[in-house]
């Protein structure tokens, strides 16, 4: 059972990532994963009590990301560009998240829906 700071991220997380062209949510390996053209770009993971938010960056940028400590190489696909941010303390930069959000769907979105996004 989801705790109610989880139950909270994944609200505002579903707000941020369905709001973008042809978005959808699944249920994949226990946790919501966010997708466009079936594939994967957010994924709201972690253990109970433990929440994360898995992105793509891509590889050039993991070593930025991985210098700040919300942020850690995201179990199996991290070699790929991925990021996981750790959601289970503190105040979550909205701003942030979304921005990353819309990066990670420009990654892995056919080119005419990436066009869309700002």
């Amino acid at each position: 059972m989801a705790t109610p700071r989880e139950e909270s991220i994944l609200r505002k997380l579903r707000e941020i990532c369905l709001a973008l062209p042809e978005a959808t949510e699944t249920l994949t390996w226990d946790h919501p994963n966010f997708r466009v053209a079936e594939k994967i770009f957010c994924i709201m993971g972690g253990e109970a009590g433990e929440p994360n938010i898995t992105l793509k960056v891509g590889k050039p940028m993991l070593d930025v990301f991985l210098k700040d400590p919300r942020f850690y190489l995201a179990p199996y696909i991290g070699r790929n560009g991925w990021v996981s941010l750790k959601a289970s303390t503190g105040r979550l930069n909205w701003t942030e998240i979304a921005a990353l959000c819309r990066d990670s769907y420009r990654r892995v979105a056919p080119a005419r829906l990436s066009k869309q996004i700002n």
